[in-house]
């Protein structure tokens, strides 16, 4: 994702979500009990997740897999796989959505449980991805701010992203909601041949 984000500030209440006016005059802003946050421009939507929505989020993601460093996965991933993967963070009463331009799938996001153990049950691993097409044009941040709004609304306190080494876009997308850099380690996976670093950014949601 390119870089094209603004710290969010003077913001307007939305009950469950907050907004800067300035950067996004076009926003409505709907809540409701079954999702705390709905945004959405005259074409432009985010909602959950369905299992319905597991083929197109492959083709989104498989690209990433194919010719990107950003996942370390290396094999293509099935829609059937996909629909585990949605079945798993809802069993998990986690958040998983989905950005749509008028009827298209654009990009999704999720959390993930940071780690197993019962202790860890407030921290959660985050992830956003985009079609390709889609870099530069905002959706990567309204689809993020959505997601921690509904991490807030679950009462979870810690949201971490790992980010592979170098994706300076990335950095500049969870610096600007908020996240700090908090580790860094070295040669942690080997991908088309290299070894990659992977940093890690976290954000306390109370």
């Amino acid at each position: 994702m390119r870089d094209e984000f603004i710290h969010v500030s003077n913001e307007i209440d939305t009950g469950s979500a907050s907004w800067r006016r300035a950067d996004y005059p076009e926003i409505i802003v709907r809540c409701r009990h079954s999702l705390s946050f709905s945004a959405m421009t005259a074409t432009r939507t985010i909602r959950p997740v369905t299992t319905a929505d597991a083929k197109r989020i492959c083709t989104i993601y498989n690209h990433y897999i194919a010719t990107t460093t950003i996942s370390f996965e290396e094999a293509p991933v099935s829609a059937a796989d996909m629909a585990h993967r949605i079945a798993d963070v809802h069993a998990a009463n986690l958040p998983w959505l989905v950005m749509l331009e008028g009827d298209k799938l654009i990009g999704y996001a999720y959390a993930t449980k940071w780690r197993a153990r019962a202790a860890c049950r407030f921290a959660v691993e985050s992830s956003v991805y985009l079609d390709k097409d889609e870099a530069g044009k905002g959706a990567g941040r309204l689809l993020y701010q959505a997601l921690l709004d509904e991490l807030r609304q679950r009462d979870l306190h810690l949201v971490i992203g790992g980010i592979a080494q170098p994706n300076a876009a990335s950095v500049r997308l969870h610096e600007g909601l908020g996240f700090e850099k908090v580790a860094h380690f070295s040669e942690v996976g080997l991908k088309f041949g290299r070894w990659i670093d992977v940093g890690y950014w976290q954000l306390k949601l109370n």
